[in-house]
């Protein structure tokens, strides 16, 4: 009877023990999160790529140049491709954040900037409705780097 006992409190004992060290190796990621990307995917009119890429540099670059000076963003880039078929993007807008907390409240600082740089909001609108002739915006997202172990 102590034999059956012992037995299976040990037993008892390795499926705890055992269960456990199963969590625990499972729980772990393979991986290390890095900062946050937002990722926007345009669409240029065919032959004005360079007319939207000067609009960019007047206001979308001064914009992005105070924000780091701000610490609002880490880093921005401007990604070119060809476009596989006319519904696919071509230039790829991507701003890097230390992390998702770097997002809160950051509508009413960019807010801010942008009233600074580019002017009112009437000004802004009329901005957006130039650009609106030279590209389409297709869709955008927002992305964690990921560092595997």
């Amino acid at each position: 009877m102590i034999r059956r006992t012992t037995l299976a409190v040990a037993s008892l004992v390795f499926v705890l023990f055992a269960g456990g060290l199963a969590l625990t190796q499972t729980t772990e990621a393979p991986y290390t999160e890095g900062t946050v990307w937002q990722m926007t995917f345009v669409r240029t009119t065919y032959g004005l790529d360079d007319d939207y890429l000067k609009s960019l540099g007047q206001f979308y670059k001064k914009t992005m140049e105070e924000a780091k000076k701000q610490n609002l963003v880490l880093s921005y880039h401007i990604i070119s491709v060809d476009a596989v078929n006319a519904d696919d993007w071509n230039l790829l807008l991507m701003v890097e954040y230390k992390n998702m907390a770097a997002l809160d409240g950051l509508d009413a600082k960019f807010r801010a900037l942008q009233a600074k740089i580019v002017g009112n909001e009437d000004t802004q609108r009329n901005l957006m409705v130039k650009r609106m002739d030279v590209r389409k915006i297709l869709g955008g997202k927002l992305g964690r780097e990921l560092f595997l172990k």
